[in-house]
């Protein structure tokens, strides 16, 4: 069995990052402290217009989030990454990223002039500053996963944020589909009651993986996703 370590990586608090996941490696996000989020969006970074879409991947598998054995589609029904292995079992695919006002509201004001590498940072323009790297920019921006975060919905369609979700050690890991460039950020989750602007951790390591086979969990999870891997495997034909 392949499940050699090409890299790890620490993510620092509030820090992004960005990496071409190549098809047949995964990604392991790891929860080193707890309490972690990591805003994540993902392009096929052979055609970057090809990018996550969330309604696509939460209606087609009939969920409002995403855990083990579940997928992440394309806007052309690609699957961009496969969700392999999973100790949370619940990530916010529902309530978007910070940006600089939420940020200023919640938590005041933190410069970089005043504050230097300690300067309070937002999801939004963490998304901006990797997507420039590749010649993108703000109308590139897609609707993120929050992973290690959960968002429940109440019947009035209230949004509750669930305190403690993420424990020190959860982890998930993503196996790239594609060739998928993946954007991420460690700023706090937009619906994180807590008033002190407390980013964690996290790290990161990405090895090599078998490829998915006829009975992968992810492929036979739903009818759809049969069909996802077959769509998304004669893109290599």
């Amino acid at each position: 069995m392949v499940d050699d370590v090409l890299f790890e990586q620490v993510l620092q608090p509030a820090a992004s990052w960005s990496h071409v996941l190549k098809r047949g490696t995964a990604l392991r996000l790891t929860d080193t402290e707890g309490g972690a989020n990591v805003g994540a969006i993902f392009y096929n970074f052979e055609c970057p217009v090809e990018r996550l879409n969330l309604p696509d991947t939460l209606k087609a598998q009939h969920i409002a989030r995403v855990t083990k054995d579940f997928v992440l589609y394309s806007d052309m029904g690609h699957i961009l990454c496969s969700i392999t292995e999973d100790s949370v079992g619940w990530h916010d695919c529902l309530t978007g990223c910070s940006d600089a006002a939420s940020v200023k509201t919640q938590y005041g004001e933190a410069s970089y002039q005043e504050h230097h590498n300690g300067f309070y940072r937002n999801a939004q323009d963490s998304f901006l500053i990797e997507l420039a790297k590749y010649g993108l920019g703000e109308r590139d921006l897609s609707p993120n996963v929050n992973f290690f975060s959960k968002v429940t919905v109440g019947d009035d369609g209230a949004l509750s944020y669930c305190a403690g979700h993420s424990t020190a050690g959860s982890a998930v890991d993503l196996r790239a589909e594609m060739n998928v460039l993946v954007i991420i950020n460690s700023c706090p989750h937009p619906l994180d009651p807590n008033p002190k602007y407390e980013p964690k951790t996290v790290h990161l390591s990405v090895r090599r993986v078998p490829a998915p086979a006829a009975d992968d969990p992810c492929r036979v999870s739903r009818p759809e996703n049969g069909r996802g891997f077959v769509l998304t495997e004669r893109y290599f034909l």
